[in-house]
This record gives C-alpha cells, sequence and structure tokens, in this order.
C-alpha cells in the first residue's frame, strides 16, 4: 500500500533503491542454441538461431533495468552515443552482475572508438556470461581496433567456434585483416 503514495514520476528511483535483482538465468537454453547453430545448414537458419540468444542476452532482470537497457539501445540505433552511455552507466551501476549491460555499454564506447574501456566492458560481459558470441566477436573488433591483431584472431575463432555464421567471419577469410597465419600459401 506505501508505494501507492509514491508519485508515478518517482517510481522508478524508488525501485533502483530497493536494487536489481538476479538476472534470468538463461545458460542452458544459450548452450542449447549454439549446439544448434553450429548445426544450422544455412545462414537464414543461423539467424532465426541467433536472433533467439539475442532475445536471451537482452532480457533484463527487472522492468527498471529493462527499461535502461531499451532506452539506450535505442539511442544507440539513434546515433545518440553520449545517451545511450547515460543510460548504460545506469543500468551497469544498477545491475553490476548484468552481462548485457557491459555488452551495450562496450557497443557505445566501440562506436565511438573508445576500445580501451570498450575491452574492459567485455571482458566484464565475458566474465559474467563466457558464451556471450555477440561479446567474443566484439571482443574481436575491438582488439582489431587497438591494433591487437594476434588476440583479435583468437577472439573471432572463439566466437566462430559458438557460431560459424556470424558476419565477421568475413574478417577470417583469404585476404582478410584476421586470415589465419600460414594459411595464405
Amino acid at each position: 500500500m506505501r508505494a501507492l503514495l509514491i508519485p508515478l514520476f518517482l517510481w522508478p528511483a524508488a525501485v533502483l533503491a530497493e536494487g536489481c535483482p538476479a538476472a534470468p538465468d538463461h545458460l542452458a537454453e544459450v548452450e542449447g542454441l549454439i549446439a544448434e547453430i553450429r548445426q544450422a545448414r544455412n545462414e537464414m537458419a543461423a539467424r532465426q538461431l541467433n536472433n533467439r540468444m539475442w532475445e536471451l542476452w537482452t532480457d533484463a532482470p527487472d522492468e527498471p533495468a529493462q527499461s535502461l537497457l531499451d532506452e539506450g539501445m535505442q539511442k544507440l540505433r539513434g546515433a545518440d552515443y553520449l545517451g545511450a552511455l547515460d543510460d548504460l552507466n545506469r543500468l551497469v551501476a544498477y545491475c553490476p552482475d548484468y552481462a548485457e549491460g557491459y555488452n551495450q555499454r562496450a557497443f557505445a564506447y566501440y562506436l565511438t572508438q573508445n576500445f580501451a574501456p570498450a575491452l574492459a566492458d567485455l571482458d566484464r560481459t565475458l566474465a559474467l556470461s563466457p558464451n556471450h558470441v555477440g561479446a567474443l566477436s566484439g571482443r574481436a573488433l575491438t582488439l582489431l581496433g587497438l591494433g591487437r591483431i594476434d588476440e583479435a584472431a583468437r577472439a573471432l575463432q572463439a566466437a566462430l567456434d559458438r557460431n560459424p555464421w556470424l558476419s565477421e567471419r568475413s574478417l577470417a577469410a583469404p585476404g582478410g585483416p584476421l586470415e589465419p597465419k600460414g594459411k595464405d600459401i
């Protein structure tokens, strides 16, 4: 009954003060999707499985977290990187154990070519969600941006081991910047 006395515009702040609940546990489902995507017959089938993984990763712990994530991602799509960083900073502060908050913030940093903080956030994402294919491929791109080619190639291979259909696979193709060494002869 007490919550009814809180004005509507203050409700999210009151909820945020209580702390973030645990993120939904989608580990088994993600691992199952990774197994399926490895066996996918074509890119279209793989894309559907990949989209399902993104639905799971972007399933935030509660409504306030979901709102911050959705707003931050919308701002990223609109190239409002500072606005996105503001939302995603608040999300990470509120839900420090939610992997996707770090992953999306890393994307915002990457888009602004702030590769060092992007890499730190991707490492945190992977500590929380080791099979996060998006973070693995993002890590490869970030390491490439930092000029750390060998590490980028290893990160991309780790991502491709989980999803061989990633669009970033072209980076490891013949002539690509992450082409495996010794295969060009």
